[in-house]
């Protein structure tokens, strides 16, 4: 496969991803707004830190759901948009028109421009609705990817690419809650873990799974542990280098050599593997993740130096 090919495969998949990422981002923000007074806090500004676009606000300055819908939402010039996101999917779609099926690009050209037609007003009255349009949007995409591709390496990089963009979601979203839960010198437990974590679980869709495997009240421990280490929930960042891991072993062997991205992602893994319940709260959760995150864009530098994009 030619490297361009494989740089727009896997920037496909992260931008797509990253537009699921910013609408659950979104609604998160939504429902910590509405909670009860005194717990929410400067909850739209955490919203703009998770997402890498604090810096499109002024330094104290107050920030409203207007202010990250337009943002966030709407300005094409930030990466991180949905609009930008949506945009750049589908011009590496359109780079790779001949590697992907016509299932992909059918989902990939429905309703693209939607966003487009939409002033900030509009879009905050109508918000819940157009998450739900951008969710479905990427699950039809996923859907064409998973039913109709080949298993090439095509498939492999698309995968590395949504594995990476996710692992790096779950990571800022832990590491920026994880500081409005616990300021130093407060306990844990009450009314503001609850409906913090609750609000965090359910962006990463992992409510319900959370409760099935620990069957207690939330724990900021055993929430680190389920969003870290645990193998089997599709958001972790443990399923998520695993993923990595996998499709990264497939194109050594195809291509018959291993480089550095290969060895860092075992690394990674292993690291992941050997962490016992609390062993991350207890090594300090912030420390953690900050060095995860750096791993993980070095990895990711470390594909493009394979691959030669």
């Amino acid at each position: 496969m030619l490297s361009r090919a494989a740089d727009s495969l896997y920037w496909l998949a992260r931008y797509t991803e990253r537009a699921d990422s910013t609408g659950r981002l979104l609604m998160m923000g939504r429902r910590l707004a509405m909670l009860p007074e005194g717990v929410s806090g400067d909850d739209w500004r955490s919203v703009l830190r998770v997402a890498g676009s604090e810096s499109w606000v002024a330094a104290g300055s107050e920030v409203t759901e207007s202010d990250v819908v337009a943002i966030l939402l709407l300005d094409p010039a930030n990466p991180s948009s949905i609009r930008a996101s949506l945009d750049r999917a589908r011009a590496n779609g359109r780079a790779v028109r001949t590697a992907i099926t016509l299932e992909m690009w059918e989902a990939l050209n429905d309703g693209w421009r939607r966003l487009e037609r939409l002033n900030t007003d509009r879009a905050v009255r109508e918000l819940p609705t157009l998450i739900d349009w951008v969710r479905g949007y990427v699950a039809r995409f996923r859907g064409a990817v998973s039913t109709s591709m080949l298993r090439t390496e095509g498939h492999d990089f698309l995968r590395i690419g949504g594995a990476v963009e996710r692992a790096g979601l779950t990571l800022r979203l832990l590491d920026v809650n994880y500081h409005l839960l616990l300021p130093e010198g407060e306990p844990t437990g009450g009314h503001r873990d609850h409906y913090r974590w609750n609000a965090l679980l359910q962006t990463l869709s992992g409510l319900r799974a959370y409760y099935h495997v620990y069957r207690d009240n939330v724990r900021p421990w055993h929430i680190s542990d389920f969003l870290i280490t645990n193998r089997v929930f599709p958001r972790s960042l443990a399923f998520s280098v695993g993923q990595v891991r996998y499709h990264l072993d497939r194109l050594a062997h195809e291509h018959g050599q291993a480089m550095a991205c290969h060895r860092s992602v075992e690394l990674l893994d292993d690291r992941l593997a050997r962490m016992g319940e609390g062993d991350i709260f207890r090594y300090g959760l912030h420390e953690f993740v900050q060095e995860s995150l750096s791993e993980l864009d070095r990895l990711s530098r470390e594909i493009g130096e394979a691959y030669h994009f």
